[in-house]
């Protein structure tokens, strides 16, 4: 009946003109039609709703669903996290360009090529010693303390462990990260180092405390990762009764903490650059000789952080994990620094004036404070937490400006303490959603929960102490070794001679100028 009574609508319809009356059904036809129209949407919602409820449980359990893959589609989701971490290694590897500009900007003009030079070199230096013994000590089984294989990459295995990505990309993933650790610790020591010098300590900070510390916590078996748990086959573990492990998503300690602190000893131990006058003495910071330079390096290393902190979930699968890791690692850089620039503004020797250089290292700030906890927070929290950041960036600035400790581009302040921060930060604002990453995806069945989402102060605790090992590990051992570099006889000693640094180190170091006369 209905069919018969759609024939008569086309019908009529053809016959009909734009103009024509409305075609009258009979009150039997409009039910019938009424009926039907009602009957086909309630038939295809029903079959909506099962598909949704009903059809993946048919087709695997909760647990086949996340975990069981057959050989094919292993292969495609390796494949995809490989790649990924490979854009990421690449754009960490760019932040290198934004480190030799943000530094070089920072600088006086007659240390311009000495930056340039030491950043270029470093970076090379650093792909041969990870290559040969870095990797190998931080990331092969081995002890708590150090890994004991791998050297050279021999005997390693096709992928990294549980990740299903091949060990060479996981190694210039590492690499880049290393590479960044290096590049820090040149920054407070700008202006009075000599370039021989600088190789000496770049062998030991990328060859040996970078590497060896960074097991610690990212290693295997590194003995602040395992940190909290019980002992089950009877080896050691460092204060089980802590009930957890120290965390550090990408970096806030392992990177920024080691780079910062060395970079505080190795300012110590430098003393500041000839006619560099404290406020406390009447003067005040040497001007940057390019602060174009230092804007543009700030952009590209933010941009460069985008590679740092999403990459290092080495998992394309965890695309709720990505999105939230870049969009926390956003916000903080944005509140990071518009509080250091009021701040500025309103309290600083440019009282009223809005100032740029402060407000590029509150942006790094808040970058730095985000590595460590970006995984785990929300985006409310990443802005509290790198508005702190900013708030650690001015005052910590003012703070070795006290102490007559000469730190040209603010690494210390940056990288240092807003690594210390970032760390802490944890403790304090995981939200309580998020667990682990992983090759197929999230895990969220062990959240994190920080002491102000009701978690206690375990994961504070935890922080704290892993923090608290690494920074006096660091300052220690960094000490030391600049120490014993400084009492090198010429030309391999820490400081350059003082008619050098009063020549300018571009010149007689490097035999070139970075703006030659026209």
């Amino acid at each position: 009946m209905f069919s018969a009574t759609l024939k008569n609508l086309r019908q009529m319809g053809r016959r009909q003109s734009p103009a024509a009356p409305a075609l009258q059904l009979s009150k039997s036809e409009k039910w019938k039609l009424w009926f039907t129209l009602v009957f086909g949407k309630v038939l295809g919602l029903l079959i909506l709703l099962f598909v949704v409820k009903f059809l993946p449980s048919m087709i695997a359990t909760p647990a086949h669903a996340t975990e069981t893959y057959t050989a094919h589609e292993t292969v495609l989701i390796n494949t995809a996290n490989t790649i990924w971490t490979l854009v990421a290694a690449f754009l960490v590897f760019g932040m290198q360009a934004g480190f030799v500009m943000l530094e070089a900007g920072f600088a006086r003009q007659r240390e311009t090529v000495n930056v340039l030079m030491e950043c270029i070199f470093d970076t090379c230096l650093c792909g041969l010693l990870f290559w040969a013994v870095g990797y190998a000590f931080m990331f092969s089984e081995g002890s708590p303390f150090i890994g004991k294989h791998w050297f050279f990459l021999q005997g390693a295995p096709e992928t990294y462990f549980a990740t299903g990505i091949p060990i060479l990309a996981h190694w210039i993933f590492q690499y880049a990260f290393a590479d960044t650790c290096s590049t820090i610790v040149s920054g407070a020591m700008i202006g009075r180092t000599s370039f021989r010098g600088d190789i000496l300590y770049s062998i030991g900070i990328t060859g040996f405390i970078y590497p060896i510390i960074g097991h610690w916590v990212w290693g295997p078996d590194g003995f602040l990762a395992l940190m909290g748990a019980a002992s089950t086959d009877g080896s050691w573990r460092f204060l089980p009764s802590l009930g957890n492990g120290f965390r550090d998503f990408a970096g806030s300690t392992v990177v920024h903490t080691i780079g910062g602190i060395a970079s505080l000893a190795g300012a110590i131990v430098l003393g500041p650059r000839i006619g560099r006058k404290f406020k406390r003495d009447g003067g005040g910071p040497m001007s940057p000789h390019n602060l174009t330079l230092g804007a543009v390096g700030t952009f590209i290393l933010w941009f460069g952080w985008y590679g740092f902190n999403p990459g290092s979930t080495l998992s394309a699968v965890d695309m709720q994990g990505i999105g939230r890791v870049a969009a926390n690692t956003t916000l903080a850089a944005c509140s990071g620094g518009m509080v250091a620039m009021y701040l500025a503004l309103w309290f600083g020797d440019t009282k009223g004036k809005f100032d740029l250089g402060f407000t590029c290292n509150g942006i790094l700030g808040g970058l730095v404070a985000i590595t460590c906890p970006c995984y785990w927070v929300s985006p409310l929290g990443a802005i509290i937490l790198g508005a702190v950041a900013g708030l650690v960036v001015y005052y910590s600035t003012l703070l070795l400006e006290y102490l007559r400790i000469d730190d040209p581009i603010g690494a210390v302040p940056v990288h240092g303490l807003c690594g210390i921060w970032g760390t802490l930060s944890l403790g304090l604002f995981a939200s309580g959603q998020y667990g682990a990453t992983g090759p197929t995806g999230a895990d969220n069945s062990a959240p994190v929960k920080g002491w102000f989402y009701g978690g206690g102060a375990d994961v504070f605790k935890a922080q704290l102490v892993g923090n608290l090992t690494v920074t006096i590990a660091t300052f220690v051992i960094a000490f030391v070794m600049m120490w014993a570099i400084k009492k090198l006889p010429y030309p391999w000693k820490l400081r350059v001679e003082p008619e050098i640094e009063e020549g300018g180190l571009d010149l007689l170091e490097h035999g070139s100028v970075a703006y030659p006369a026209q």
